[in-house]
């Protein structure tokens, strides 16, 4: 019985240990969570003037036309995919890759498509299933910057300019609150020239040198610009569900904490009864 009293005792310490833990990167996230979220609020005005500026164009200026806003035969389709590099996100990754395969497996062939990925898991998962990754980056921090994607994103963009795909698709998940994230499959390019042309114009702006030479370099741009902000959604998301995970976490430590303690005592107490009902016994005996 004292050894299963001891063996109950170190579990509950381990689980004290394995709570502290949980809570701490759980107070970790929450504070990354409020910075990520900052920095995804500051690049929307950016995102929303280049949106402006192109649905100015493409709705004020006639004949105006560009590679990124025409539609062409589908041929072969890009998707850029943003996951994390650890783990311990509860299903943050999972959701979003098993919503990416699903699509995938809608393809005859491996050659209509290629992979732009963010991140470790999703590299490493796509890798060992020889599907066509394109090129990827890791080693994000939780603030990502533009130039730490900037390679991927341009080489996605450059590839449709390059008729090398027809269509480009952003997977993400979509940040709604630290408890729910979803995944989303939102197609980049080509843009939507009916969206374009039905947004109320802002402001009157003159072109130079010409409207068609300002979209050659806006659209990219502004391609890009998209990517980016769904990279800092899919970072808050990250962080919203590892902070839940760890909160989990640290409720069930807690639970368990609480029901290996009153088996420590129920044990102990047996062990006490016992050791009395012993006494008695040999008290007994001797008289």
């Amino acid at each position: 019985m004292a050894k299963g009293i001891r063996e109950i005792k170190r579990q509950i310490k381990s689980i004290q240990n394995t709570r502290q833990i949980t809570k701490a990167m759980e107070m970790v996230a929450s504070a990354k969570l409020r910075r990520a979220q900052e920095k995804a609020q500051a690049a929307r005005p950016y995102e929303q003037k280049l949106k402006e500026v192109v649905t100015s164009i493409a709705a004020g200026s006639q004949g105006v036309s560009h590679p990124m806003l025409e539609n062409r035969p589908v041929t072969r389709t890009a998707f850029i995919v943003i996951t994390s590099d650890g783990g311990l996100v509860g299903g943050y990754n999972s959701n979003l890759l098993r919503k990416v395969t699903e699509r995938l497996s809608s393809y005859n062939s491996k050659d209509e498509y290629g992979l732009f990925v963010a991140g470790r898991k999703g590299r490493d998962y796509f890798t060992r299933r020889n599907l066509p990754v394109e090129a990827s980056v890791v080693e994000l921090s939780d603030t990502p910057s533009f130039a730490d994607i900037k390679s991927v994103t341009s080489a996605a963009v450059q590839g449709f300019e390059e008729e090398q795909y027809d269509e480009i698709y952003i997977c993400y998940n979509k940040f709604i609150n630290p408890i729910t994230q979803v995944p989303t499959i939102d197609r980049l390019l080509p843009f939507e020239r009916e969206e374009a042309q039905g947004g109320e114009l802002k402001a009157s702006y003159e072109y130079e040198p010409s409207p068609e030479g300002v979209l050659e370099v806006l659209l990219p741009k502004y391609a890009e610009t998209l990517i980016y902000g769904a990279l800092l959604e899919g970072k808050a998301s990250e962080l919203g569900a590892k902070m839940t995970a760890m909160g989990n976490a640290t409720k069930n430590a807690t639970k368990m904490i609480g029901e290996l303690t009153l088996t420590y005592n129920r044990a102990r107490q047996a062990a006490i009864t016992q050791e009395i009902t012993e006494i008695v016994a040999g008290a007994n005996a001797q008289s």
